[in-house]
């Protein structure tokens, strides 16, 4: 996967908001949530506070918008992870491939970029009044992109006879609380202290024990 930052730089001119974000972007990656600072995103790309609050409202507005990013990058690693390999000629097989790929590009994104994974599921004090709930495919917005991934993904599962309808409805949560939960358990909980060959085996293991059970 490509880098998520492109490395500290001043401003000098252009599109100072965009600019912010990036360095927001490298303060998350640092450190979660937590790291992320206006100031700091200020002082890392050369202008004052007072520029910055040209832009955002406060640190919740700044914070939202990483993890916004942070969101568009965990979905560009389930496609990368997806496109990785050859597409297969059975459409059902083709749709298990495709689940279990970007199961996998979900864990890979937490274990190689922890900080920017905490800071896409952090909440904020910007929540638009119509929040995503998580139990239905949201707009077209693109932080919303991994979880349209995953909603399209079993669709394509029902639509080759792979998935029987009547296990459709609330099928996302299933999947997503197990890659979701086994990221956690790497990355805070005692998973933390498995060699990686016996970490890449579980992750294994459990995409594999949650598809089967989305398709059986």
């Amino acid at each position: 996967m490509g880098a998520i930052t492109g490395g500290k730089s001043r401003y000098h001119h252009g599109d100072l908001r965009n600019a912010l974000i990036g360095a927001a972007v490298e303060l998350a990656a640092e450190g979660g949530p937590e790291r992320v600072v206006l100031r700091e995103a200020a002082r890392s790309v050369g202008v004052s506070p007072t520029a910055a609050y040209r832009h955002f409202s406060g640190q919740g507005d700044l914070l939202h918008a990483v993890k916004a990013r942070g969101q568009q990058a965990l979905a560009a690693s389930m496609t990368e992870t997806l496109n990785a390999r050859p597409r297969l000629d059975d459409p059902g097989e083709e749709a298990v491939r495709r689940a279990e790929a970007i199961g996998r590009g979900y864990v890979r994104f937490a274990i190689e970029h922890p900080g920017l994974f905490r800071t896409a599921f952090c909440r904020t004090t910007t929540e638009e009044p119509d929040a995503f709930t998580g139990l239905e495919a949201p707009d077209d917005r693109p932080e919303f992109a991994a979880f349209v991934e995953l909603s399209d993904t079993l669709d394509a599962l029902v639509a080759t006879g792979r998935m029987r309808p009547e296990n459709r409805p609330a099928a996302e949560v299933a999947a997503w609380s197990t890659v979701h939960g086994l990221s956690l358990l790497i990355l805070d909980g005692p998973l933390a202290r498995l060699p990686a060959d016996q970490r890449d085996a579980v992750v294994e293991r459990t995409i594999s024990t949650i598809v089967a059970g989305l398709v059986r």
